[in-house]
């Protein structure tokens, strides 16, 4: 068993750095999707598109997950464990619905700059994903969440 951790000011601070960073990545992903594809597109077959164009909704929630988290966090609110665990939960599965379409695709490694993009957005979906899970459990008592 783990031991459990407070919320220091410096933690929490950093982690709504990461909540604010996610939702400006995600804003503007899809405004560039939409407003200039081009920008952001690893692939341009009809699949690959359509592909993409079923994630705004998932995308939507996991913005309302971390915006909720963020606000019940300066709150100090005790829902914050709530939401961060659902936008930590939302954005690994995120990850793994996209790696494995790029996987299969190989968008990864035959889209040129495109596709280490990608990559990249896959990387950083499943390590903010783990990361806010793990910060979140360990400190689940602080938080206001239950004991074990």
């Amino acid at each position: 068993m783990s031991a459990q951790l407070e919320v220091s000011d410096r933690s929490r601070s950093r982690v709504l750095v990461v909540l604010g960073v996610s939702l400006v990545i995600l804003t503007a992903y899809w405004v560039l999707w939409f407003a200039a594809r081009g920008a952001v597109a690893s692939n341009n077959r009809d699949a690959y598109i359509e592909f993409e164009n079923a994630f705004p909704l998932a995308d939507a929630w996991l913005a309302v997950c971390v915006l909720a988290a963020a606000v019940a966090l300066i709150k100090r609110h005790p829902t914050a464990l709530l939401w961060l665990l659902a936008g930590g939960g939302s954005a690994i599965y995120l990850f793994c619905m996209d790696a494995l379409y790029d996987v299969e695709n190989g968008i990864w490694w035959r889209s040129g700059a495109g596709g280490f993009i990608e990559l990249g957005i896959n990387v950083v979906t499943l390590v903010v994903g783990v990361g806010l899970l793990r910060w979140a459990w360990r400190r689940r008592v602080a938080l206001g969440g239950v004991a074990n």
